[in-house]
């Protein structure tokens, strides 16, 4: 048996691959043995003497599986985990999510007229200083507040008509007392 090592070689340096993917054919291997040039083994390689071997598969079909399974919440238990809790899902980014879920709220209400910017700045504050743990606690306390204000202000108009009732009658009374002074 001849040996093929130079033009495996030159056949790889040719072909631009390793020498694992060069096949040589077994029936012309007195002819691919006569090969001691590049030009020859391209000739060769034209001819379907020498091939390069079709990449091998690598198939991803059980890693897909897996992961669908991991999905559903499979192969996540206690013995599975490498990292520590705050390695796997950091404190730090459930607060961004949080944060900036509150602050899209409080700009969006106060865009839409519906908070002023002294409760939007107060509220916003507090959203900093991890008052609220989620929307649903925002929005009742934002509820709240504006109750708070609507009841303040029903009361300070109650308070002002009252005032004004109290002045006209006042008046009034002052009036006849003016005229009773002149008769």
């Amino acid at each position: 048996m001849v040996s093929l090592k130079l033009q495996k070689r030159l056949a790889a340096s040719v072909l631009k691959c390793g020498k694992n993917k060069i096949w040589l054919d077994p029936n012309e291997i007195n002819e691919i043995s006569l090969a001691n040039s590049r030009r020859n083994i391209a000739r060769l390689k034209r001819d379907g003497l020498i091939i390069k071997k079709p990449a091998t598969v690598h198939s991803r079909a059980r890693v897909t599986l897996r992961n669908e399974a991991k999905r559903k919440g499979r192969h996540t238990g206690i013995g599975k985990r490498r990292g520590t809790a705050n390695a796997r899902l950091p404190v730090k980014v459930l607060w961004m999510r949080r944060i900036r879920v509150l602050r899209r709220l409080l700009r969006k209400m106060r865009d839409a007229k519906k908070i002023d910017k002294h409760i939007y700045h107060s509220l916003y504050m507090l959203a900093k200083g991890n008052q609220f743990k989620n929307k649903r606690v925002l929005l009742e306390t934002i509820h709240d507040k504006k109750r708070e204000m609507s009841e303040e202000k029903a009361l300070a108009e109650q308070a002002a008509a009252r005032k004004s009732r109290a002045k006209a009658r006042l008046e009034r009374k002052a009036a006849k007392t003016g005229d009773k002074s002149q008769e």
